[in-house]
C-alpha cells in the first residue's frame, strides 16, 4: 500500500512541476528537472534527515520512470489544452496531502518522537514545492500571503494521523483520514481564503526611521 501510494504521489507532484512551468519559457529538459525536483525533493530531504540512505528514488528506478513519463505526457497535453490556474492549486493540494502522509508514516517507522514524525511529514509535503519555486525564481507557495493553509494543512493532517495511530488499530483507515484532513484543510483554505495572522509590526519601517530620527 505504501509503495503504490508513493508512486501515485510522485505522479501528482510531477504534474504540478510541469504546470508550474507554464509561461516561464522552459523547454522539455527544464520541465523534466522541475518535475523531478517537485516529485523527489521532499522525500530526499526526509530520507537524508532520517539517515535512510540511499534515498528512495535512487534505490528504485521505477520512481524516475514514473516521473519522466508523467511529466512528458503532461507537457504535451498542456501544449494543446490550456488548463485553468486552479488546476495547479488543486493538484498541488493532493500532492501535499499524499506526501505529508507518506513522510509521517515513515517518520513513525523510525524510533523517533511523534513530534519529529510530524515534522518529517510536513517536510516531505512542502520541500519539493519550495525547491521548485526557488528554481523558477518565485517566492515558494508556502511563504506567499495569498496561499492559504499550506504548511498548516500538512501539520494538521500529520498531527491527526499521529493521534489516530495512538488510539486506533486500523493503520490504513488512519492514513486515509490523515490524508483527508490535509487535503480538506488545504482546499477549505483555498475556497474560503483562510489563513494564519500575518506578521505586522506596530510601526512600519518608515515610521521606525522617523521615530529614530
Amino acid at each position: 500500500m505504501q509503495y503504490f501510494l508513493e508512486h501515485f504521489a510522485v505522479s501528482v507532484a510531477a504534474i504540478t512541476g510541469v504546470l508550474a512551468a507554464r509561461g516561464k519559457q522552459v523547454d522539455l529538459f527544464g520541465v523534466l528537472v522541475l518535475a523531478f525536483v517537485t516529485a523527489f525533493g521532499g522525500g530526499t530531504v526526509r530520507d537524508v534527515l532520517l539517515g535512510d540512505l540511499p534515498v528512495f528514488w535512487t534505490s528504485d528506478q521505477t520512481f524516475i520512470f514514473n516521473a519522466t513519463v508523467t511529466a512528458i505526457i503532461t507537457f504535451y497535453l498542456v501544449r494543446f489544452h490550456e488548463l485553468p490556474g486552479s488546476v495547479l492549486m488543486v493538484a498541488d493540494a493532493f500532492a501535499l496531502a499524499l506526501f505529508t502522509m507518506i513522510g509521517t508514516r515513515k517518520g513513525l517507522a523510525f524510533p523517533l518522537a511523534p513530534s519529529i514524525a510530524i515534522i518529517m511529514g510536513v517536510t516531505t509535503g512542502v520541500a519539493g514545492g519550495i525547491l521548485r519555486d526557488v528554481l523558477l525564481g518565485e517566492i515558494p507557495l508556502v511563504f506567499r500571503r495569498e496561499i492559504y493553509l499550506y504548511a498548516t494543512a500538512a501539520f494538521g493532517g500529520a498531527s491527526g494521523f499521529v493521534l489516530l495511530q495512538r488510539y486506533s488499530a486500523d493503520p490504513k483507515l488512519n492514513a486515509i483520514l490523515g490524508t483527508a484532513i490535509t487535503l480538506l484543510l488545504r482546499l477549505a483554505g483555498i475556497r474560503w481564503r483562510i489563513r494564519l495572522p500575518m506578521f505586522r509590526p506596530k510601526f512600519s519601517q518608515l515610521e521606525m526611521h522617523n521615530l529614530n530620527n
